[in-house]
């Protein structure tokens, strides 16, 4: 059985939007990612020669070869990162070794984010800091996608990191310190990245060509929140609900991408901030399937087969629980197929393939 070529998939954002708004029974199933890692797309777009015929130096190379592999995968919608959040804002990285053992599939060096101390540790930092701006964006990039996607077909980038960047700016464990002793810097860091990724929000949905908003901030670990659901409640979601305000005045779901166990807060996201669905789901925490049950009813429910899984099962037991997952997600509405958190550089590419494979041959209503 080959993986991919002998079943297309025509891009279909209208029947993807009323699929995550809940609307409607899919025709067929539908695939979303948060991102896919450079490293899977170069090993894709090789194996099956999909720019062979494009030219690199054709300056907008990079936006058709995009356009090419998330066509061939099937994808409705994809991420096209207009401005990596490090030039959102500056801070410092620390590098280590990429332990992945994949061949093709390694790329050296990773960067993590300085969990101890970041660039703003004081009053005095926050007032040197430079604070982005979405006046200094380049449009370019948006501006000919505005142009040139295939019919049917949308773009986005994510938005709305406001727990994460809060903590990559301050440090996670100086934020901790700091939410006792200086709460009111921890606020005042939490309103400027608000505020900018409010009006990041609002420069997204201008545009016809994205179709929706996706929210990306990593709020919990294993067992709960990282931080209190109540500091959350004031200091985080007031900023999400901003953004997803945005999108719905712009006529735009908004999605949201939230790892680790937030269980405290899934009310709060349903209720106030108004998330039309939620994506990042591990079998440790809540299976997608149960995922489905408890809250499918209310929000759409994005991806979900777990990474930890798809890193080391073989493909029949990747088709087996995609299959699985297919017959409780698809008696209703409002489910997409896709990983349960981002198609990263260490999954074996053919384990993705698999699943997307398997998701062309699930027969809707059988």
């Amino acid at each position: 059985m080959s993986l991919l070529e002998d079943i297309s998939i025509v891009p279909d954002v209208d029947e993807l939007l009323a699929v995550l708004r809940r609307e409607k029974k899919p025709e067929r199933v539908h695939h979303i990612e948060l991102f896919l890692d450079a490293e899977i797309k170069d090993i894709i777009l090789e194996r099956y020669g999909l720019v062979s015929e494009l030219s690199e130096s054709d300056p907008h190379f990079h936006l058709k070869r995009e356009i090419r592999i998330h066509e061939f995968l099937g994808y409705d919608v994809f991420r096209f990162e207009f401005l990596p959040h490090t030039v959102h804002f500056d801070m410092p990285f620390v590098d280590a070794n990429d332990t992945t053992s994949i061949g093709g599939q390694y790329r050296g060096v990773r960067e993590w984010t300085e969990e101890h101390a970041g660039p703003i540790q004081s009053w005095k930092d926050f007032e040197n800091y430079k604070w982005p701006s979405v006046s200094n964006i380049d449009l370019s990039a948006l501006e000919w996608f505005e142009r040139n996607l295939p019919e049917n077909m949308g773009v986005y980038d994510l938005t709305a990191h406001i727990f994460e960047m809060l903590s990559f700016l301050l440090g996670y464990e100086t934020m901790c310190y700091k939410m006792a002793d200086e709460p009111e810097l921890v606020d005042a860091v939490a309103e400027k990245i608000g505020r900018y990724y409010v009006d990041y929000t609002n420069l997204l949905c201008e545009f016809d060509c994205v179709p929706l908003a996706w929210g990306s901030d990593d709020m919990g670990f294993k067992t709960a929140t990282l931080a209190s659901p109540e500091f959350l409640r004031k200091t985080v979601l007031p900023w999400h609900k901003a953004c997803a305000d945005v999108a719905h005045d712009h006529g735009k779901p908004f999605l949201i991408h939230n790892c680790g166990n937030i269980e405290a807060i899934m009310e709060d996201l349903i209720e106030d901030v108004r998330i039309d669905g939620k994506q990042s789901f591990e079998d440790a925490i809540m299976p997608v399937t149960d995922a489905y049950r408890k809250y499918g009813g209310r929000i759409s429910i994005l991806g979900g087969i777990d990474v930890d899984f798809l890193c080391r099962a073989d493909e029949a037991a990747i088709r087996r629980r995609v299959h699985d997952t297919l017959d409780v997600c698809m008696e209703g509405t409002g489910y997409c197929l896709g990983t349960g958190n981002t198609v990263a550089n260490y999954m074996p590419a053919d384990n993705y393939l698999a699943m997307l494979d398997e998701g062309r041959r699930y027969v809707t209503g059988a």
